[in-house]
């Protein structure tokens, strides 16, 4: 994540005392970014599902905790807005 982004980010939850929620992505126009913390497989969920199935006040880095890898189907999954002007992660090693 950009550093201009992670301060933002730092700043909206700190003056909320909570961390951003979808909601807070839906204003921002961001979807959410999924990454396996087991295989690396990663991808991008559109905000419109989680919202439906989450709600819009679900706490973004939670949405991990209620996600299965597609690939490997470990539960070890982290999550981060999907900044638009981030390329995409691919495979190292």
């Amino acid at each position: 994540m950009g550093a201009i982004k992670r301060e933002q980010l730092d700043r909206q939850e700190k003056a909320a005392g909570q961390p951003a929620t979808l909601s807070d992505l839906h204003a921002g126009g961001n979807d959410v970014f999924c990454w396996c913390n087991r295989c690396r497989h990663n991808a991008v969920v559109p905000l419109a599902t989680l919202i439906g199935r989450l709600g819009a006040a679900f706490p973004v880095p939670e949405v991990g905790a209620r996600m299965v890898c597609g690939r490997c189907g470990a539960r070890d999954v982290a999550t981060r807005p999907a900044w638009p002007h981030e390329a995409p992660v691919t495979r190292h090693g």
